[in-house]
C-alpha cells in the first residue's frame, strides 16, 4: 500500500526556486532486518509509480531479485510525477490551487534530494542495492555521486550519464505534440491529453525500435495491401492508455528533467565524476536499445572503478529491461551473490 511522507519545510530546487512543502509517495515490500542490511532501493522510470510490483514484472516475487521474503524494498515516486509525490496537479499551498503549468522545472538531482529526505525519514543510512533503469538509472548515478557511501552496490540499467541529442530530440517532438493540443495551458487536469496520447505514440518508437515492432505488430496477412494496419491500432491504443492514467503537465516537466540530465554539470568532466562512485557497480545494456544504446554505456564501464558489465540480447529495445526479466533476474542475483548460496 502506498504511503506518504510530508515534508513541511521549503524544498529548494537546483534552479533556486523553492517549493513551499513536499509530499513523497512511496511503497515498501518485505521487512527490514534488525541491522538494516537487506534494504534495496528502486528508482523508477518515466511514467511508472512507486508500486514496483505494478510495473516491473516478475521482480517482487519469491526467487527474484526483489524477493520480499529476503529483502526490504523501497521505491519512491519521484518529484514532478503524477502518482502522489508533489507535481503539477498538486496543490500549491501559496495559492490554494493546483500548480498546472506553473510547476517549476526540475532536475534529476532534485528528484534524488527528495529521495534522500525520505531515506532520512525512514532511518535508512545505507542500502544493499540501489537499482534503476532509464531515468531510474539517472537517479542512481546521481545518488551514487551525491552520497557515495549510500549504496553498497548499484545497478545502472539501460541508462546514460548524460542525455544526448538523439534522446532529447524524441522528447522535444513529444512536447511539440502536447503543445499543439489547443487545450494545453488550460488550468485543469484534462488539458493537453490528446497531445499526450500522440506524444506517447512517438515515445514508443524509441522504447521499442524496429525489430520489436516488426516482430510483434505484423499483419495477419502481410502480403495483402491494406490501408488499415495492425500497428495503427497499437499506436492509438498505447497513446490512449497513457492518456487515461497520466497528465500532460507532469509529462512535459519530466521530459525536460530527462533533457537536463548531465552528471558532469557543475562538477567537471563526466569521466572524472564517474570515478567518484564507490559502490560496487553493475552496468546492463540491451543490444537493440536505440534510446540509450550499448555504446552509451561504454563511458560507465571505462570509468566507474568497481564495475561489471552485461549485455542483454533482446529484440525489444529499451523496453527490454521490462520484457527480459529472466535474463535480468539472473544477472542481478549473481551480482548480489545470491546464485552462489
Amino acid at each position: 500500500m502506498t504511503q506518504f511522507y510530508k515534508y513541511d519545510k521549503e524544498f529548494e530546487l537546483e534552479s533556486g526556486v523553492k517549493l513551499p512543502s513536499l509530499t513523497i509517495a512511496y511503497d515498501t515490500y518485505g521487512k527490514r532486518n534488525a541491522v538494516s542490511s537487506n534494504v534495496i532501493w528502486v528508482c523508477h522510470a518515466l511514467t511508472a509509480n512507486s508500486d514496483v510490483a505494478d510495473w516491473w514484472p516478475h521482480t517482487v516475487e519469491q526467487g527474484c531479485f526483489l524477493d520480499p521474503e529476503k529483502y526490504f524494498t523501497v521505491c519512491a515516486n519521484f518529484l514532478g510525477s503524477h502518482y502522489g509525490t508533489t507535481g503539477p496537479l498538486s496543490e500549491n499551498p501559496a495559492t490554494g490551487e493546483a500548480w498546472y503549468g506553473d510547476f517549476p522545472r526540475i532536475t534529476v538531482r532534485d528528484m534524488v534530494r527528495a529521495h534522500q529526505l525520505l531515506a532520512e525519514y525512514l532511518g535508512i543510512k545505507q542500502v544493499k542495492l540501489l537499482i534503476g533503469s532509464s531515468i531510474g538509472g539517472f537517479q542512481c548515478l546521481e545518488w551514487s555521486v551525491m552520497q557515495p557511501d549510500f549504496a553498497e552496490r548499484a545497478a545502472f540499467i539501460a541508462t546514460t550519464p548524460r542525455t544526448k541529442p538523439w534522446a532529447s530530440a524524441f522528447n522535444e517532438s513529444q512536447r511539440m505534440a502536447i503543445e499543439s493540443d489547443p487545450s494545453y495551458g488550460e488550468r485543469n487536469a484534462e488539458a493537453g491529453l490528446n497531445g499526450l496520447a500522440i506524444a506517447r505514440s512517438i515515445a514508443l518508437l524509441s522504447y521499442r525500435g524496429g525489430m520489436a515492432y516488426d516482430k510483434t505488430q505484423e499483419d495477419t496477412n502481410p502480403d495483402e495491401a491494406s490501408f488499415e494496419r495492425r500497428v495503427h491500432s497499437y499506436q492509438r491504443y498505447q497513446g490512449e492508455k497513457l492518456r487515461r492514467r497520466f497528465n500532460a503537465y507532469s509529462y512535459v516537466r519530466l521530459s525536460e528533467a530527462v533533457d537536463s540530465h548531465n552528471l558532469g554539470r557543475g562538477r567537471g568532466k563526466v569521466e572524472d565524476v564517474l570515478k567518484q562512485i564507490r559502490a560496487k557497480s553493475l552496468v546492463v545494456a540491451i543490444t537493440s536499445d536505440i534510446l540509450f544504446p550499448p555504446s552509451d554505456h561504454q563511458i560507465l564501464i571505462d570509468n566507474i572503478p568497481d564495475v561489471e558489465y552485461h549485455l542483454i540480447d533482446s529484440d525489444f529495445g529499451h523496453d527490454g529491461f521490462l520484457v527480459e526479466h529472466k535474463q535480468l533476474n539472473d544477472i542481478i542475483l549473481n551480482f548480489l551473490g545470491e546464485n552462489n548460496d
